[in-house]
């Protein structure tokens, strides 16, 4: 086991424990993860307990199908923005059993960019049942794997802090 391993495990842990005590269900929406946050939060040793099910989802029509998402949205502000991932939360709520959904979808490089979202540029959604749904953008340097690593590690640790787990 890596570091990296060793620290995200240690996250999702501590996400996993506030989940648990508080009987809530966590469901993932990625893209350019591909699976990486699910795969963080189910090296966890229990987390069948409060880790309902993750989504990859590559494609504009993946998004549509799965999570709901609307083709209109992915044609006027793209797959890489804050509405698309604010309605992947959404429907990756809808698609589940889930109190509390997380999603990304970044351009983790080397191709991809467009002049005004450039390599790094990574929005992030988290979405409460509840009906609150937050998100943001931000632009992380470095290459496709320290992209994606510094997308999970942001994507948990926001997680981690909203929902008062550290």
């Amino acid at each position: 086991m890596t570091a990296v391993d060793d620290e995200l495990e240690a996250l999702a842990t501590e996400v996993g424990r506030w989940l648990t005590q508080h009987g809530w269900l966590l469901a993932t929406a990625e893209s350019c993860t591909g699976g990486w946050i699910s795969t963080a939060v189910t090296a966890v040793a229990g987390s069948s307990d409060w880790f309902d099910r993750g989504f990859v989802t590559y494609s504009y029509e993946a998004k549509e199908e799965v999570l709901g998402v609307a083709r209109a949205t992915l044609e006027r502000h793209g797959a890489v923005s804050e509405a698309v991932v604010r309605q992947m939360a959404t429907g990756a709520l809808t698609a589940s059993r889930a109190d509390i959904a997380l999603a990304v979808s970044g351009i983790a490089g080397p191709g991809g960019a467009t002049a005004d979202k450039p390599v790094g540029t990574v929005c992030f959604a988290w979405a409460r049942r509840d009906g609150a749904v937050t998100s943001e953008t931000l632009r992380f340097d470095g290459d496709r794997r320290a992209v994606r690593l510094a997308t999970v590690r942001h994507a948990l640790g926001v997680l981690a802090a909203r929902i008062g787990a550290r």
